[in-house]
């Protein structure tokens, strides 16, 4: 078994990124690998944890309908246990579609849609402000989503 990515992950790591349903044929084409060599390699990167999961994006409310909210939440404390009962909590709602730890005057961004501005408050007085060592939320409505879902951009290969 391989210990380090080589540019030849890196590679497959790139496509699938793009496109995660892309059939091995077409991966190991690309990569330069048979088939067999391509799949054995996913397999791999799957089993050391390099390649977590696949997951599909899925389509936001339209335009005009619905809203996005990004909410800034501090804890009471910021101690190991505190950070992981939160998590823990925050995994248990759907309503919430990302969270991330932050560095900074925050500790936590997250992002949840609703249908209307009444169905987010919903979800900020029965979900958010009773999940386990909130100290202080900050919500913003978004307008607009500038760039939507997009794959990410193609680099040349490190030399």
């Amino acid at each position: 078994m391989t210990t380090s990515i080589d540019g030849t992950d890196r590679s497959l790591i790139r496509l699938l990124r793009l496109n995660g349903r892309r059939p091995n044929s077409e991966l190991a084409a690309e990569v330069g690998l048979s088939p067999s060599a391509c799949l054995r390699r996913i397999r791999i990167l799957e089993e050391r944890g390099v390649i977590r999961g696949y997951t599909a994006i899925i389509a936001g409310p339209a335009e005009d309908e619905g809203v996005v909210a990004i909410v800034r939440l501090t804890l009471e404390k910021q101690t190991e246990e505190y950070f992981k009962r939160f998590e823990a909590a925050v995994r248990e709602h759907p309503e919430i579609e990302e969270c991330f730890l932050m560095t900074g005057d925050v500790d936590y961004i997250l992002r949840a849609s609703a249908a209307s501005a009444a169905a987010y408050e919903a979800i900020h007085t029965e979900i958010l402000s009773r999940l386990p060592g909130v100290a202080r939320i900050h919500s913003s409505i978004a307008m607009r989503n500038v760039l939507q879902q997009r794959p990410a951009k193609r680099r040349a290969p490190p030399r």
